[in-house]
């Protein structure tokens, strides 16, 4: 058996209820590991500015002006631009696993599973378009999930097919949703609606508990589903080496049988995230589970946890922080599983 080591993760815990000094500090802490990422397939791989803003405008233009305000932070400069827009950005894919406790006090449960040197580790408190947002950022000021002040919820889980097509980064349309939209059945026409250039399950529960699951695939229209748990994959597996990789039909299995379990209590759920088959170990492999996260929108929080760690944010006491997490990691991949990421060769460094 190899040697086991250690890998960890910085968690912060930040708030900023305008684009401002907070977010511009980041941007220059991340931005040449996104830049090398964004640029890894040459310069020209990537839109030019105009059509990134065109597809801005017509598809979400009221994430416009906040837009505007981080290019600026950024330093105005074009491949800058062309980045925040997340407007055909490289390939990636993730694990993770989400599921909606439904109720009079419904939660949104999800885990995270991907290298920890490519997660920012930002957890975000805006006020940038009049709404109050809180979510775990990715790509600068997209999410990886997150609630609002009216208590929407959302979380993405990679849908399990290789095809890349014309459209935005899912983390941005994210943003999108829990900036402009209140309930369940708003935030589904607007998943089935944007443009995403891969495969991803959006996964959505409003205050009232109503909630979905929508199905996004590159160049058609978001499938919108009353499901209420997602892996990575959507009716069928169609990339069999990526499910074998992350037990996604075993996760959707033991989701499933947990919605079904009449004795089954939100703090019994919660407990069985951070335990296999849902919690991987798998970090050698780029599939570990990085975070996991409680999302209650009757109540406007947010609690994260780790083995051993949890940590409560709200709307209504946010506390500016942060957490080391420290990561047990499984033995080296074998040949059919190594570079199962797609963002590993170009990491953030010194994340």
């Amino acid at each position: 058996m190899p040697l086991i080591q250690t890998q960890s993760l910085l968690f912060r815990a930040m708030e900023e209820e305008r684009p401002g000094a907070v977010w511009q500090a980041l941007f220059r802490e991340f931005w040449p590991s996104y830049r090398r990422w964004y640029l890894q397939s040459g310069e020209a791989a990537r839109p030019y500015y105009l059509p990134c803003v065109r597809a801005l405008r017509k598809h979400m233009p009221e994430l416009l002006p906040t837009y505007e305000a981080l290019s600026e932070l950024s330093g105005g400069g074009d491949v800058e631009a062309r980045f925040l827009s997340l407007f055909c950005p490289p390939p990636y894919v993730t694990g993770c696993s989400q599921l909606v406790w439904p109720g009079e006090r419904p939660l949104l449960v999800r885990n995270y599973d991907y290298p920890p040197q490519l997660c920012e580790g930002v957890i975000l408190k805006t006020l940038w378009n009049g709404r109050a947002v809180i979510g775990l950022s990715d790509c600068m000021w997209g999410l990886l999930d997150g609630i609002n002040e009216d208590g929407l919820a959302v979380a993405l889980s990679f849908g399990g097919r290789q095809e890349v097509g014309e459209g935005f980064g899912v983390p941005l349309v994210l943003r999108y949703v829990l900036e402009t939209c209140t309930r369940t059945d708003e935030a589904c026409v607007a998943l089935a609606r944007v443009p995403v250039h891969m495969s991803y399950n959006v996964t959505v529960v409003d205050r009232s508990g109503d909630f979905a699951t929508v199905f996004l695939v590159p160049g058609r229209a978001g499938e919108i589903r009353r499901l209420a748990a997602a892996t990575n994959h959507q009716k069928k597996v169609e990339w069999h080496q990526h499910a074998r990789a992350t037990s996604t039909v075993e996760r959707l299995r033991r989701l499933m049988e947990m919605l079904e379990d009449s004795a089954m209590s939100s703090e019994r759920l919660i407990a069985a995230f951070l335990q296999p088959p849902i919690y991987s170990n798998a970090f050698a492999r780029g599939l570990g589970t990085l975070y996991s996260a409680a999302y209650s929108p009757s109540e406007g929080r947010a609690d994260f946890f780790w083995p051993g760690v949890s940590w409560s944010q709200s709307f209504a006491d946010f506390t500016v922080g942060e957490r080391l997490i420290e990561f047990g990691s499984s033995p080296p991949p074998d040949n059919n599983t190594r570079g199962m990421d797609l963002r590993e060769e170009t990491s953030h460094e010194g994340r």
